[in-house]
């Protein structure tokens, strides 16, 4: 991806996020610049921050996610943080691919805009797609789901995901980007991310212009 797509798109994230009101911490706004000397903080230990991929597909508005993680623990440290949160906008018909984690359990909310669909799968102890059904909570509530059948989940609704629970996700086609909160364990997006189809979580960035903020891959890089 060229940053000067990554910028766009964290702009027009800023103001998607405003359009709810719901607040970023300051340094969500810092410049490149304002990070110089700040690399010993949770902030950067953690991943916390921007992040933005499209899989390595390079088509960001089919395969792709934006997020921001806005707390997080590090299991590799020992922090004593257990539990992790994110904001994502999901966009209609944009994919997050199929993955499991095997060690993150997590709730996935739609905390407002258009609808999310997600579609699931148990596993398999070889890690393939199983074919039995399986029971998820919705809102705390079980619902019976077949393999590969989908959840949709309108504003103010949500789910929860096991370890071992295969799930993409997308914005239903029709209904408008989604505003979608992650609450969840500690976070790994480096080690505990089960894609079905191997694939890149973090984009190759082509540098065609500054960043405008920082995303949590940047941070060796600058800081």
């Amino acid at each position: 991806m060229k940053r000067s797509e990554i910028n766009a798109l964290i702009r027009d994230a800023k103001a998607f996020y405003e359009s709810f009101q719901f607040k970023l911490p300051r340094w969500a706004f810092w410049s490149p610049q304002d990070w110089k000397g700040k690399g010993e903080t949770e902030v950067v230990h953690n991943q916390l921050g921007w992040d933005l991929t499209d899989y390595g597909a390079g088509e960001f508005e089919k395969k792709g996610l934006i997020l921001f993680t806005i707390r997080n623990g590090n299991l590799a440290s020992g922090h004593p943080k257990t539990y992790a949160e994110k904001i994502m906008i999901v966009r209609e018909s944009q994919i997050c691919p199929m993955h499991f984690h095997w060690s993150k359990t997590e709730d996935i909310i739609n905390r407002g805009g258009g609808n999310l669909v997600i579609e699931l799968y148990g596993s398999t102890p070889d890690e393939e797609l199983s074919t039995e059904p399986m029971t998820v909570m919705i809102d705390g509530m079980p619902r019976t789901v077949a393999p590969g059948g989908t959840v949709t989940l309108e504003p103010g609704e949500s789910i929860f995901l096991e370890q071992g629970m295969y799930h993409r996700f997308y914005g239903e086609a029709g209904k408008g980007k989604v505003l979608v909160g992650e609450v969840s364990s500690v976070n790994d997006d480096n080690a505990d991310n089960r894609f079905h189809e191997p694939q890149a979580r973090f984009p190759r960035i082509e540098e065609d212009e500054q960043p405008l903020h920082l995303l949590c891959t940047d941070y060796p890089d600058y800081i």
